[in-house]
């Protein structure tokens, strides 16, 4: 059985890796192998009362991340609807390119620790579209996106699904993991920046041609106070999820759909006296259909199929021989961030979950902070590694072997020297 359960999972594993070569969507990948591997594990298993216990438990854990992703990705698209985010973006004005790039760099940063990398990637790419002309020097920022979004949303517990994930599993608290990964995500995104600009110093920005159509506007109109208010409460909003999980000890998804049901409730009222085809795109109920439930169906297969090698106790054998086997635990969680920039870094880090007890390994300890540092950023290192740079690859069609020759190296780069400052650290207050 066990033998089964580990080559189906390397399969369906492959599969995920190689989903644009092979043109099979990762999700439907996800969820035969989940299916596949708890299918074996109820047949080869005699107590099948246990089995529907742990897919109890296992399913309940899924869903509390499911909720969550859902809640927070629907208040986006809410915001977004409102052109919310021109909140952010009318403020960047500038003729150089490096100072230019400074700017998107720390605006990304900082946005995607509040939001989320995926999203963040898509609101700052559309932005760079908006801001220059030349696609050389748009896909240059996009490499950078990709590397901020991913640092800035490796230091805050609502910024990336994987320090999400550990957030609500009870591995990190809210504040130990803000104090304890920002320097070392800033030093991830100040490093690649630094090259990147120094090559660009001089450089104007060349911006596009603004034609009568884009002057006159095709998007949804909104009042400024419409776009205000919508921008503040969804972001205050997702902030605000983290207090009120410290302040009621109810898990975060309880947060965000509190959360998303006044934000509901502020829309209706806000256009109550709208005619229905000029609200229609406004609503919380299109925001609904606008989010990607093709990502949520993957994670719910992928934890799914995690949690059998977690009940099978294949993961916590893994663990033993890589602490025989490797010894460091700095070194371990190094090289499972690198293997995040190959494969998905969300199985990476259910699969750390279970392979490490929180008896043996407490909540904020050197192992889960520094995981959550190395999972989120090292999916930098290649253009699908990470959810941000699978959005970047499309928006702004980079290459492959375009972004490793370009990029990688200094994703590389800045994601060691954020691992020398976090060890540095961690020894000087521990």
């Amino acid at each position: 059985m066990l033998t089964a359960i580990v080559i189906i999972f390397v399969i369906a594993y492959a599969a995920i890796a190689l989903e644009h070569p092979l043109k099979v969507n990762k999700s439907a990948t996800a969820l035969i192998g989940a299916g596949l591997l708890w299918t074996i594990y109820a047949l080869s298993t005699g107590d099948h009362h246990l089995v529907n216990e742990q897919l109890g438990e296992s399913l309940m854990g899924t869903a509390q991340i499911v909720f969550f992703l859902m809640g927070a990705m629907t208040i986006v698209e809410v915001v977004d609807a409102h052109n919310g985010f021109e909140v952010i973006t009318s403020r960047i004005n500038t003729t150089k390119l490096s100072t230019l790039m400074w700017l998107i760099g720390f605006v990304t940063f900082f946005l995607s620790s509040v939001l989320d990398n995926l999203t963040t990637t898509i609101v700052m790419i559309s932005l760079i579209k908006k801001l220059l002309d030349k696609h050389d020097d748009r896909l240059f920022f996009a490499g950078i996106i990709v590397i901020a979004a991913n640092a800035g949303g490796a230091w805050s517990p609502i910024g990336d699904v994987t320090t999400t994930m550990l957030w609500i599993g009870g591995q990190i608290t809210t504040l130990a993991i803000m104090k304890g990964v920002f320097l070392a995500s800033m030093v991830n995104m100040i490093v690649p920046l630094a090259i990147t600009s120094y090559f660009l110093r001089g450089r104007e920005v060349v911006s596009p041609v603004i034609s009568d159509d884009d002057c006159n506007g095709h998007r949804s109109k909104t009042t400024p106070f419409e776009q205000k208010l919508m921008f503040r409460m969804g972001i205050g909003i997702l902030i605000c999820v983290p207090i009120f999980k410290t302040i009621t000890h109810l898990p975060p998804f309880m947060g965000i759909l509190f959360g998303l049901g006044i934000l509901w409730m502020t829309g209706e009222l806000l256009h109550s006296k709208k005619e229905d085809e000029h609200k229609e795109h406004l609503t919380l109920v299109r925001a609904l259909k606008q989010i990607d439930m093709s990502s949520i169906v993957f994670f719910i297969g992928i934890l799914l199929a995690v949690a059998t090698l977690e009940h099978t106790h294949i993961l916590t054998n893994l663990a033993g021989w890589l602490t025989k086997t490797v010894g460091r635990e700095d070194v371990i969680v190094t090289i499972i961030g690198m293997v995040s920039a190959i494969v998905d870094n969300v199985p990476l880090v259910a699969a750390s979950m279970g392979m490490y007890n929180m008896a043996q390994y407490p909540p904020d300890c050197f192992l889960w902070e520094f995981m959550a540092y190395c999972a989120g950023t090292g999916g930098s290192i290649l253009i699908i590694g990470s959810a941000a740079g699978v959005a970047a690859m499309g928006l702004e069609k980079i290459h492959f072997f375009w972004y490793v020759k370009r990029i990688s190296g200094l994703a590389l780069i800045g994601y060691f020297a954020g691992i020398t400052v976090y060890i540095v650290q961690y020894k000087m207050f521990h």
